[in-house]
């Protein structure tokens, strides 16, 4: 199945072909081409009904692209005139970014291939099935590119060193057995207690009665 990432973004200015750090984050989508959503993430407040009514127009723009056209759709009313996507085609998966007009092409595809390796190195080549079992951790990767919708690393081996910190400490984690410990007993309350020796059983006398008759009938 065809897997899109999608970014939606608001940013301005003029960058180089590295990746800037002023970049302003509104959203990170990932839906597979059916438009099943496996990761969302929203730097801006919107209600639950606009997110999804984002994910939907956003889902529409894309899959009605092929390989063969440009890689930006421009004038994206459904996010506003201020606002075009761009996006990069990596065998089954779709990274699209949504950003604002005046943004350099060159900055975001820049940013997709960042998203794309460190995805990719983490998860040993990422596919649909890696983010919805290890949501979490795709969640993480994400969290260590952009923060608060501020980009704050783009260098690849950082970002995987963080991330085989994050998987230790989760195996360190499961290890741990959880000791339980019983109260103790104060010395003076145990030598207040009874030992077994100390308990006597009652004398039970067993009499019979000559006058009592048991008479056993046959079971029908």
């Amino acid at each position: 199945e065809t897997l899109y990432i999608v970014v939606v973004i608001s940013c301005g200015g003029s960058h180089n072909l590295t990746v800037p750090v002023s970049i302003m984050i509104q959203s990170v989508l990932v839906f597979n081409n059916y438009g099943k959503p496996r990761l969302m993430k929203f730097y801006t407040d919107h209600s639950e009904a606009r997110q999804q009514q984002i994910l939907s127009d956003v889902y529409k723009a894309v899959s009605q692209k092929n390989n063969e056209n440009c890689n930006f759709i421009e004038k994206c009313t459904f996010l506003g005139d201020d606002f075009k996507i761009m996006y990069r085609h990596f065998t089954t998966l779709y990274f699209v970014f949504c950003c604002d007009t005046a943004e350099s092409e060159l900055a975001i595809l820049d940013l997709i291939q960042v998203f794309v390796e460190a995805l990719d190195k983490c998860f040993k080549n990422v596919c649909e099935l890696d983010l919805i079992f290890n949501v979490d951790r795709a969640h993480y990767v994400l969290n260590e590119i952009v923060m608060g919708g501020v980009v704050q690393e783009t260098n690849i081996t950082e970002i995987l060193a963080r991330f085989e910190e994050q998987k230790q400490a989760e195996l360190q984690e499961n290890r741990i057995t959880p000791v339980i410990t019983m109260p103790s007993i104060p010395a003076s309350l145990v030598n207040r207690l009874p030992s077994f020796k100390d308990f006597k059983m009652p004398e039970i006398a067993y009499t019979t009665n000559p006058a009592v008759t048991y008479e056993f009938q046959p079971y029908n």
